[in-house]
C-alpha cells in the first residue's frame, strides 16, 4: 500500500456515482466523513482469505482480481473487478471471514468503506439497500456460470471465454485490438481453469491460428468472432 498521497474524500465519493447518486446530503456528508483512499502496487494484496472484513471496497482505478486457493494451494481466479465497481462485501454482509482473496492485478486505487458505514447507510436508505441486493444477485448468476463453464467446457473453449470476457470488461487499447489488460500466464490459468502449460499451449495454438497475436503479456485479438464461436460451442 502506498501512503502519502493526496485525495479529494469528496470527489472520490462522488465519482462512485450509483451509490452517490442514491444518497441524501447528510448521508452523502457521512461517507465522505468516513472512507479510506489507499493505493495498492501491482500484485500486493488487498485482503487475505480468512482476514475479518471491515470495509466494503470501490476500485477507483486500475484492475483486481479476486481468488479463492484451491487444491494443492493452486489458486483459481473467481473474477476481475473493473473501474467503480465493488468488490469484498459479501462476507462483511454475511458476518463471516473472507472466503476470498483479492489483488491488484496493477497500479490500483481502492476506496475503503467501513462496514459499520456501509450497514448505517443501508439501514436508513432502502434503495441502497436494493442496490446491493441487485449486486448480490447479479454477482450469483455469474458465479453460476462460470460454475458451468469451467467445469463443463473443454479447454480450448474456457481460455477462449476469458479472453473474451476480458476484452468485454476491460477494454482494448488504442489500436483497437490488444487487451488493456496484462495479465500472466499463470493468471491466465488461474481464469480459466487449467494448467499454466496447458495456457501456454492453447494461446500458442490461437497465436498459429491467427485468432490472436502475443507480445510478452499483451495480447491482440485478431479474431474476435471465432473466439465467441470457440467459446460458445464449449
Amino acid at each position: 500500500m502506498i501512503a502519502g498521497e493526496d485525495f479529494d474524500r469528496r470527489k472520490v465519493a462522488m465519482s462512485i456515482t450509483d451509490l452517490w447518486n442514491l444518497l441524501t446530503e447528510s448521508q452523502r456528508n457521512f461517507l465522505v466523513e468516513h472512507i479510506k483512499i489507499h493505493v495498492y502496487r501491482k500484485s500486493e494484496p488487498i485482503y487475505n482469505e480468512l482476514d475479518d472484513p471491515t470495509y466494503l471496497m470501490c476500485l477507483l482505478s486500475g484492475k483486481v482480481k479476486v481468488f479463492k486457493d484451491g487444491a494443492g494451494h493452486r489458486n483459481q481466479i473467481i473474477r476481475t473487478i473493473k473501474e467503480l465497481g465493488f468488490f469484498g462485501y459479501r462476507a462483511a454482509f454475511v458476518g463471516e471471514k473472507y472466503q476470498t482473496g483479492a489483488s491488484a492485478i496493477e497500479r490500483s486505487v481502492v476506496c475503503l468503506i467501513p462496514v459499520k458505514v456501509m450497514i448505517t447507510l443501508i439501514k436508513e436508505n432502502t434503495n441502497v439497500a436494493i442496490y446491493f441486493i441487485k449486486q448480490l444477485a447479479t454477482m450469483l448468476g455469474e458465479a453460476d456460470t462460470l460454475t458451468v463453464s469451467l467445469t463443463q467446457k473443454h479447454i480450448r473453449a474456457r481460455l477462449a471465454e476469458s479472453l473474451v470476457n476480458l476484452k468485454d470488461k476491460y477494454g482494448v487499447e488504442e489500436d483497437g485490438s490488444t487487451l488493456s489488460v496484462y495479465l500472466s500466464r499463470e493468471d491466465m490459468a488461474c481464469l480459466s481453469n487449467m494448467t499454466t502449460s496447458n495456457a501456454i499451449r492453447t494461446l500458442s495454438a490461437f497465436a498459429s491460428e491467427h485468432l490472436i497475436a502475443i507480445d510478452g503479456r499483451k495480447i491482440k485479438i485478431i479474431a474476435d468472432t471465432e473466439l465467441r464461436k470457440i467459446s460458445q460451442m464449449g
